[in-house]
């Protein structure tokens, strides 16, 4: 076996693989750019190499730094996780002619399967049922056009070389195709170093189904199962399972053997996936194959108990598979939720910044379900506008996909984090709804279901019940602890209050100790809130409401406290009788007015600036481009109007919120 492994990638993979190669023995070299200097991967491995400026066209991309960095340490094979190099069957090949092992399928295989372009011409020559489109380069955006007409709207425009959402998009109009082209185009480049683009059919309504193989270097290849990744947002996925709510045995035997036969067609000899569009009513098609790990493969390892990392490195060394496909079986349900940092109250635009607080779920068993979270981040790390947005993945397994679902909402309940934007309480929304739970998917789930974006959920009245008894007992344990600091003060603390949750408002008493009775005296009910997991300062609040075990996300707020339950956020008021009364009397705050303001809605650099002072300008046009993340995101005119007055040019750095654009 390998003695020493170098890791050609950061982040969490570079952490998934570290803690598989300390379980064989294996010693580990991570190689890091400037922006990842003080990163978890670093501090894990054996042994680090500095390989440059953060961008990752002069770092991670650059195999001339991956391969001196092999000769410094010595290490006998290259891990290249996911994105980067891991589909390059020119690096796949170079480490060979340096005598390093490249823990991957062949160059060979990664040629005919991992260029998107190359892989549909492949598929097709094998019989394989293929998207309509068009398997061939693209020259410019008029050839685009021209292409995306003779299919017929919509098109999905993407980059031969593209993964992990990147260099993707759907035109349903020319101007879609005129302004998408490009940004394509660009995004390939800066993230693949190869602007190749061809164009297919979009499938309207369809699941996003893969297959998982594994292959060795004595031929043999077995199907993993499949995984539903349907719940995407911008070509990106968010919610993967394992298996998909929609195949039955028949269709996931058939997916499967065809998934194996490419696989063998090639000499396949590692992990890969082979990705299907499939139709509501089984039918699927070949939509590409991705040649590396999968970042969703966690969700696989749960039902079958292999570890992808693992059967890659023995595949590597030589070894043969140790099991064959009557061996393998699937165990009960799993879930995975991508942890974003994104703001998805400000339609998910990326948020950079530093993890002021990052405290996970525990992993492990929990009350009926598994939790496993895999991160490359600790408390204090800074999320870096250089690479993808993902803070961690977050895992659930259970014997049965509703309990799975269950155990989802309730790590992400017990997940918190501080210091930028994160999509938790969103993913708390989807395991919430009755659609998802029904397994009810397709890749237009968040669109159809949140078409206006995203403002959080209006509390159930179990939620409501939630805010009002924790916001209560924390006003009890302040009201206590301001009397004992006020001399001369004795008797009991106030039993009696108002709890306004938003406007509503509702008059309560409360009793007990370290169990608490919650009497709602205009309902005619009692709560009974225990085991209680809270003091002041600390930003999560765990208890049972009647048994029911929760958590909840809180902070202080004037006069009273922000509490989020799930996707349900509200400010908690607690009130003596009086004060309520005098509370209706005062007036709310108007929000400032910014109609005339187009404001950067992230952090990030202008790529270009499209207007001029004195310009006229009608709703929808383009105003300017920004890049974050390596993503292009095009902010428009909301209003029709004249420019006033222009903040930003090209080239330029800004800052949330910065005024980009001024109208008169």
């Amino acid at each position: 076996m390998f003695t020493k492994i170098l890791i050609a990638n950061r982040g969490e993979i570079a952490v998934r693989v570290i803690k598989t190669c300390r379980r064989l023995g294996i010693a580990t070299v991570v190689v890091y750019s400037d922006a990842d200097a003080g990163s978890m991967a670093v501090e894990m491995a054996d042994e680090t190499v500095h390989i440059g400026p953060s961008p990752a066209n002069q770092s991670y991309l650059v195999a001339d730094k991956i391969i001196d960095a092999c000769r410094q340490t010595g290490a006998q094979a290259v891990h290249p996780g996911f994105g980067f190099l891991s589909e390059n069957a020119g690096f796949a090949q170079r480490c060979a002619d340096e005598g390093i092992v490249f823990i991957g399928p062949n160059p060979g295989a990664i040629s005919a399967m991992g260029d998107k372009i190359e892989s549909k011409k492949f598929a097709q020559a094998a019989g394989v049922s293929c998207v309509p489109g068009h398997i061939g380069e693209i020259d410019d955006t008029a050839h685009a056009i021209k292409i995306s007409e003779e299919i017929g709207y919509p098109v999905m425009i993407k980059a031969s070389a593209g993964g992990g959402g990147k260099g993707i998009r759907v035109a349903w109009t020319q101007q879609d195709v005129e302004e998408g082209f490009p940004a394509v185009r660009a995004e390939a480049k800066a993230s693949f170093g190869d602007d190749r683009i061809f164009i297919e059919k979009f499938i309207v309504s369809p699941r996003h189904i893969e297959i998982q193989v594994l292959g060795d270097k004595h031929g043999n290849v077995v199907h993993l199962f499949e995984r539903e990744c349907s719940i995407q947002r911008r070509n990106q996925k968010v919610i993967e399972e394992a298996p998909s709510p929609l195949l039955d045995e028949a269709t996931r035997n058939a997916m499967g053997a065809q998934a194996v036969a490419l696989a063998k067609a090639v000499n396949y000899d590692s992990a890969g996936t082979v990705e299907f569009v499939a139709g509501q009513d089984k039918s699927f098609f070949f939509l590409e194959m991705n040649t590396r790990l999968q970042v969703e493969h966690p969700v696989t390892e749960l039902i079958t108990g292999l570890d992808l990392v693992e059967q890659m490195i023995r595949s590597a060394w030589g070894e043969k598979l140790a099991f064959e496909q009557k061996d393998l079986k699937i165990n009960g349900w799993a879930i995975e939720s991508r942890i974003y940092a994104e703001d998805p109250y400000r339609k998910f635009l990326p948020s950079i910044g530093r993890l002021v607080r990052y405290a996970p779920p525990a992993e492990g068993q929990h009350d009926g379900y598994v939790v496993r979270n895999d991160a490359g981040v600790r408390e204090g790390d800074e999320i870096s506008m250089f690479y993808d947005p993902m803070i961690s993945k977050l895992c659930t397994w259970a014997p049965t996909r509703i309990a799975a679902v269950d155990g989802m909402g309730r790590a992400l309940e017990d997940f918190h984090i501080e210091g930028l934007g994160q999509n938790i309480p969103f993913l708390n929304a989807v395991m919430d709804q009755e659609r998802f739970r029904s397994g009810n998917l397709s890749t237009n789930y968040i669109k159809d279901e949140f078409p206006d974006g995203f403002a959080g959920t209006e509390p159930t009245a179990t939620q409501a019940d939630i805010l009002t008894v924790v916001g209560a007992a924390m006003q009890r344990v302040y009201a206590a602890r301001a009397r004992t600091n006020v001399a001369g003060l004795n008797g009991p603390v106030r039993d009696a209050w108002v709890v306004a949750v938003g406007h509503a408002k509702r008059r309560v008493k409360l009793a007990g100790e370290e169990t608490l009775t919650v009497e709602l005296l205009d309902e005619g009910r009692t709560l009974t809130l225990s085991d209680i997991a809270w003091r002041p300062g600390q930003p999560t609040f765990r208890g049972r409401l009647d048994g029911q075990a929760f958590t909840v996300q809180v902070a202080p707020a004037a006069e009273g406290f922000t509490i989020r339950h799930r996707a349900a956020k509200a400010r908690v008021l607690v009130l003596t009788p009086r004060s309520a009364e005098l509370h209706d009397k005062l007036p709310e705050k108007q929000a400032a007015d910014t109609s005339k303001l187009v404001l950067s809605p992230m952090p990030g650099l202008v790529v270009s600036m499209d207007v001029t002072a004195g310009q006229q300008v009608r709703e929808g046009e383009v105003v300017c481009v920004l890049e974050a993340m390596k993503m292009q995101n095009i902010i428009r005119a909301e209003r029709d109007g004249v420019v006033k007055a222009v903040n930003a040019k090209g080239g330029d750095p800004v800052a949330a919120d910065e005024v980009l654009v001024e109208f008169s």
